[in-house]
Order: structure tokens, then sequence, then C-alpha cells
């Protein structure tokens, strides 16, 4: 005996798979960003990233000090600290990004 689905069971089937066909490669595509960063571009939530090489703590940065790399925003103490992480931000940036 072959059991057959009701029309509305079938729409559902085909409805899902056609989504999933759309969606999934979207989805999996999506790419992310290279530094985590605040929904204002902020890297490491506004903390002075050289600090935690130089001081051994969390400082937080600010605005006046601020310097872009890796498209985000990168906050500071001092200038200091600013231009230790423009001669060399591979140094100082976080490992995978923040993430």
């Amino acid at each position: 005996m072959i059991y057959r689905l009701p029309n509305t069971a079938k729409q559902v089937i085909v409805i899902s798979l056609v989504a999933a066909v759309l969606i999934i490669p979207a989805a999996t595509g999506m790419a992310f960003d290279e530094i985590n960063k605040t929904s204002f571009g902020v890297a490491i939530k506004g903390y002075d990233t050289v600090a935690y090489h130089t001081e051994n703590r969390a400082v937080q940065g600010k605005s006046e000090f601020s310097y872009t790399w890796a498209d985000a925003k990168w906050y500071f103490a001092s200038a200091k600290s600013r231009d230790l992480f423009v001669a060399d931000p591979e140094r100082y940036a976080p490992q995978y990004g923040g993430y």
C-alpha cells in the first residue's frame, strides 16, 4: 500500500526545501568582521589594547586618542599608547580579532 500525502503536507515540504536552498548558501557564505567590535565600530569595547601589555591591566581608552585599523576604531589612554600601536598593530591587537 502506498501512502499519499495531503496537498497541504506537500506544500509544506516544497516550501521548506525551497527555503533551505535559498537560506543555507546565504548563511554559510556570510562573512564576519575580522575584528570583534561594538555596533559603533569600536574594537575591544574601547579599552586600550596596549595597556594590557605595558601596564598588565585593563585601561579604558579615550576617543581623543583613537586610530582606525582593520576596519575598526581603537581607543587608547594616551598618545604614547596610540603611537606604540600604530608602529606595530599586529603585536598589540588581540588574537583571533578579539573573538
